[in-house]
């Protein structure tokens, strides 16, 4: 299997990259399979005392790669939806449970799951010429990766509504001004500054650390149960005639038509 993931351990930071570029870093299922067996190990090492996520390429994660999916589909539609309970729902609680502080960079496309995964992370910087969506009801799904929950969360129900049944981007500065990403800079620097970041993290009162996490989740219970109900929901929209539709004519860059079932 071709390493899409890359983990690098120095000095107390581990440092995922997501390294798919030329597919804009979709996520398909050998990139889940590795981030997860990533994230895991970084869990249980107690050497660790921060933690970065970059992406090579343009753009930092677009979500599920739909030509796979749509593969899944063809093959064998009742399983199709596996992957949210077999490789989301692992990937965003692994990365949600590092005791650590978790930092992300993000340049590009942030999008679907590739949003979620960002938004289960503790401290986010931006390039300015970022953009976010969840994208999921644009091909006839609700959302999975933790995104109802972490929406919420963050902005309310009611902003959180609307980003997840219009599916609106949005860019760097609006994710700032809502309180999403914690640092916008030049899309030259987000590898710099979210490097320095994490290693002064790295670097610095780890036990500290660790027990402002644990304050913080306390006051959030609720994201397992977000993520089994999402598993639910695509499930079930995985078998509609919207959601097949929806994505084959993503893939041959057509409108979309649904019929509500």
């Amino acid at each position: 299997m071709t390493d899409v993931i890359r983990l690098e351990i120095e000095r107390g930071l581990a440092t995922v990259t997501l390294g798919r570029p030329k597919s804009s870093n979709a996520l398909d299922g050998a990139m889940k399979k590795q981030l997860l067996d990533a994230l895991i190990r970084i869990r249980e090492d107690s050497q660790v005392r921060a933690v970065l996520v970059l992406a090579e390429g343009r753009h930092f994660c677009v979500g599920q790669d739909l030509a796979e999916h749509a593969a899944a589909l063809k093959a064998d539609p009742a399983h199709a939806m596996d992957t949210v309970a077999d490789h989301y729902n692992p990937i965003v609680t692994a990365l949600a449970g590092i005791s650590v502080p978790v930092v992300v960079g993000i340049g590009g496309a942030c999008v679907g799951a590739g949003l979620g995964i960002a938004l289960a992370a503790d401290i986010r910087v931006a390039g300015r010429g970022a953009s976010f969506a969840t994208a999921f009801t644009g091909i006839g799904l609700a959302s999975d990766s933790g995104l109802s929950f972490a929406l919420v969360q963050a902005l309310g129900a009611s902003r959180a509504s609307g980003l997840l049944l219009l599916g609106d981007r949005f860019d760097a500065p609006t994710a700032s001004e809502w309180g999403l990403v914690h640092r916008v800079v030049s899309d030259e620097e987000v590898a710099e500054q979210a490097t320095a970041l994490a290693r002064g993290l790295a670097d610095g009162p780890t036990a500290a650390y660790r027990e402002v996490k644990s304050l913080i989740k306390a006051q959030a219970p609720g994201l397992v149960e977000a993520l089994a109900a999402e598993s639910v929901s695509q499930v079930k929209l995985g078998a509609s005639t919207d959601h097949q539709g929806a994505v084959a004519a993503f893939l041959s860059k057509q409108k979309p038509v649904f019929q509500g079932f």
